[in-house]
């Protein structure tokens, strides 16, 4: 295996290590409870799951207790743990590379232990992985949003399914989901599954990663397993479902670059969409991003936001705005220029809708003659990338048909209502 050294300082443990094992203040909540995350319960056992296991964990920077201790970090000091490795996603383990990169596979600086890059691994290729490792027991703690096409969730689906061929025992360490229990949006479907989708979830899947792993476990995992994976879920405590990341009081860390608040979350689920638009920045390199959206400013205009104002979506107001994204990601005419369109200011929380606030920016958008869907020339059959997005064809041809809000969000009511129902056994909260 190939070795190096992360960015990230050679730090010695003791200081960590003497208190590894005592029990991380839980954050005042605004509603008024004490949300504890599955790590803290983890923790507060006295990592009681893990005895007598050699354990590797799949995680990244989110991994952190109510002290911001890092759970790779609490187990090794702890003394109580056989940590064997960790699993890097998109990222890396300690989060020091951008979208679509990965840290590589080395030894962790702080601890000593392998670090294998786990992003994009085949199932074929985490069984290797959990194989050379020598782990017993896979650990995933990862921080998620709530989006089918933030890609963490995939990672725990392709390494629950590789632990499951190989025997090993999987533990998700829950977390709240940061934009509640709510689920909305449009179902993917088969023939457009991808990295940003693989399997038939909607949009906005209003679970935990806890509740999408017994929902996975159960539904898809005996198909391509061949049996469900030997699953354990650390409950978080006093999450309810209409919670959001600012009523919960546990701890922000960025899961990934582009990714800096929990407002950021909140509206990801819909302007996340225009990834899926050539000529429209969804706001990369920004202070703001996926909160500011726009085209070249001589394409784009005031025009757009006047437009959304007009139309009193619920929660959420649009103001005129002008940047210049410095990271371009597959849009790379756009990067460091002039960009006209709107920041989306969430009034709201509780009446906001992202998707359908989503939807309404596309249909605006879509009357400028400058608007172009991404099309990828890697995927001849499926060439548009908001397709995958929406796991479908259909939300981009109504679009193009010039159909409005209603009618794109109408669509999906069926399939909707039959999500919910099959995840209703699932749920914990």
């Amino acid at each position: 295996m190939q070795r190096r050294n992360f960015l990230v300082g050679a730090v010695g443990t003791g200081a960590l290590g003497a208190s590894a094992g005592a029990l991380a203040p839980a954050a005042a909540s605004p509603r008024g409870r004490a949300v504890r995350t599955g790590l803290d319960e983890l923790v507060s056992s006295g990592f009681a799951e893990l005895a007598g296991q050699r354990v590797g964990v799949v995680s990244n920077p989110t991994g952190v207790d109510a002290s911001y201790r890092h759970l790779v970090d609490l187990m090794h000091g702890s003394g109580r743990v056989q940590l064997a490795a960790a699993f890097g996603p998109e990222h890396g383990f300690r989060g020091s590379a951008q979208a679509g990169g990965s840290e590589g596979t080395g030894v962790d600086a702080r601890t000593g232990i392998p670090v294998y890059d786990a992003y994009g691994a085949s199932q074929a290729r985490w069984e290797a992985m959990f194989t050379e490792a020598g782990v017993d027991t896979v650990v995933f703690d990862i921080q998620d949003v709530g989006v089918r096409f933030y890609t963490y969730i995939w990672t725990m689906y392709t390494s629950m399914v590789a632990a499951a061929r190989v025997g090993k025992r999987y533990v998700v360490l829950d977390r709240p989901n940061p934009i509640g229990g709510r689920a909305y949006g449009p179902m993917m479907t088969s023939p457009y599954t991808s990295g940003v989708g693989l399997k038939e979830i909607i949009q906005q899947h209003g679970m935990t990663v806890g509740e999408l792993a017994r929902f996975f476990n159960a539904t898809f995992l005996p198909a391509e397993a061949g049996r469900p994976v030997d699953l354990h879920v650390v409950r978080c405590r006093n999450w309810k479902r209409d919670d959001l990341a600012a009523d919960t009081g546990v701890p922000w860390v960025m899961p990934s670059p582009n990714m800096p608040t929990p407002d950021t979350a909140l509206v990801y689920p819909g302007t996340g969409l225009f990834e899926g638009v050539a000529s429209i920045t969804e706001g990369r390199g920004t202070c703001r991003p996926f909160e500011l959206i726009g085209g070249l400013a001589t394409d784009f205009d005031h025009h757009w936001g006047d437009r959304l104002n007009a139309r009193n979506l619920p929660g959420v107001e649009f103001r005129e705005a002008y940047f210049s994204p410095t990271s371009a990601g597959q849009k790379p005419d756009l990067l460091n220029k002039l960009c006209a369109g709107v920041e989306v200011k969430v009034v709201d929380r509780a009446v906001y809708d992202p998707i359908r606030t989503g939807v309404a920016m596309l249909v605006e958008a879509h009357k400028y003659p400058a608007f172009a869907w991404r099309r990828d020339s890697w995927d001849t059959v499926r060439p548009y990338w908001i397709d995958k997005l929406t796991g479908s064809p259909r939300l981009r041809t109504q679009i193009d048909a010039g159909a409005d809000v209603d009618d794109v969000v109408g669509a999906w009511a069926e399939e909707l209502a039959t999500f919910n129902r099959r995840r209703r056994p699932y749920l914990l909260y």
